[in-house]
């Protein structure tokens, strides 16, 4: 996993507060302080688990992602969607949050998690044109275009 960028611990913190406004809203009676994943495993928030959670992962893209560890100050901004974050605590979400994946530690028994946010098909729209916009330029490449 390439690191493009690891955000500071202000924008972190920002990034990390406007994640749990989200996913995160209706955290009474979940232990979220532990492990945001929580949310998800207690039903606090609508979410698919294992297979099904990676079968939908593995059909989103985006132009980069967020990775916020659970134990971590700070978020790393990469290029290229990690897929090798089995039996770690971390989550995985576009920048404009249209969707994240939660990996868990508890891998086989709890999670992942894939689940949408609320507004999920407008911001969607957003990630889909950037991935057009990527199949054209892969395109033109292969024409000699540029």
């Amino acid at each position: 996993m390439e690191i493009i960028e690891t955000l500071n611990k202000k924008d972190s913190g920002e990034i990390e507060a406007k994640w749990m406004g989200i996913y995160c809203k209706n955290k009474k009676g979940f232990n979220t302080k532990d492990y945001r994943w929580h949310i998800f495993s207690g039903g606090g928030y609508p979410s698919v688990e294992a297979e099904e959670a990676e079968i939908m992962y593995s059909k989103h893209s985006a132009e980069s992602y967020y990775v916020m560890f659970n134990n971590s100050p700070t978020i790393d901004l990469v290029k290229e969607k990690p897929t090798d974050l089995n039996h770690k605590d971390v989550y995985v979400f576009p920048k404009n949050m249209a969707w994240t994946m939660a990996f868990t530690h508890e891998e086989g028994w709890l999670g992942p998690y894939f689940a949408k946010h609320p507004n999920y098909h407008a911001l969607e729209k957003e990630n889909e044109a950037y991935k057009l916009k990527l199949q054209q330029i892969a395109q033109a490449k292969t024409k000699g275009w540029c």
